[in-house]
């Protein structure tokens, strides 16, 4: 692949993953408004917060409990954003950015940024990865907070439109390419099972916190055994 087609394909990527998860902000800003916040709040929160699962659990809880709800709402908030630190570890030996551009990076390191990063095949197709996808995110995600938030209840179901699979689509988009050998195949399968078994038990976006550092470690106990061959694809018969 040539330098302008792979810069062309990330590019490409990063504007379609970010147009798909722009289109469930709708639902959130429409929630929001349901949930009893005016439209500049529920911008602020898109704006200064931009985590969608973290804004959802906000909503949620203050729909659910009203103003007493506020702290249970920020805790579950700062859960669900754990693991954005999780990608900054990462992201901080591949993007190599100081002072307001690392402040800027931070604000931008999602699921999705992340992804689009750690899909790309080179550095510099990971770094333009991360940024476009980054920016994309957050401009469209932004723009359709706004739009549902003034549709308002017009679109407080996202089931309705199909918009609450937008994001897990987009997502699973951009992971699915990784998925190329044994190691990372059975990595996500288990995850998959153990963030299913989870979401009985434990409250909204908490199982795939708990289900996915645990597969990790599952396949790092493995690869320290006899099957370590197997899961790097090194066995040839």
């Amino acid at each position: 692949m040539s330098k302008q087609s792979g810069r062309s394909s990330v590019i490409s990527m990063s504007v379609g993953v970010g147009l798909a998860v722009g289109l469930y902000g709708t639902s959130f800003g429409a929630l929001a408004t349901a949930a009893g916040l005016s439209v500049w709040q529920a911008q602020v929160l898109s704006l200064l917060m931009f985590s969608g699962g973290s804004q959802f659990a906000v909503i949620g809880v203050i729909a659910a409990s009203g103003p007493i709800g506020v702290v249970p709402a920020i805790i579950s908030a700062w859960l669900l954003g754990i693991r954005n630190g999780f990608y900054a570890l990462r992201l901080n030996s591949v993007l190599h950015v100081t002072g307001v551009m690392k402040l800027l990076a931070a604000q931008l390191t999602t699921d999705e940024s992340n992804a689009g990063s750690a899909s790309q095949d080179n550095e510099k197709n990971s770094k333009l990865g991360f940024w476009l996808t980054g920016a994309s995110v957050f401009v469209f995600w932004n723009l359709f907070t706004l739009l549902g938030a003034l549709l308002g209840s017009v679109m407080n179901d996202p089931a309705v439109w199909g918009l609450d699979a937008a994001a897990a689509a987009a997502f699973l988009g951009l992971v699915w390419p990784r998925l190329k050998h044994l190691q990372s195949n059975l990595t996500a399968v288990i995850a998959v099972i153990l963030t299913l078994a989870l979401v009985p038990i434990l409250p909204s976006g908490i199982p795939v916190i708990v289900g996915a550092p645990i597969a990790v470690g599952l396949i790092y106990l493995l690869r320290r055994t006899s099957l370590e061959k197997y899961l790097r694809g090194d066995h040839h018969g």
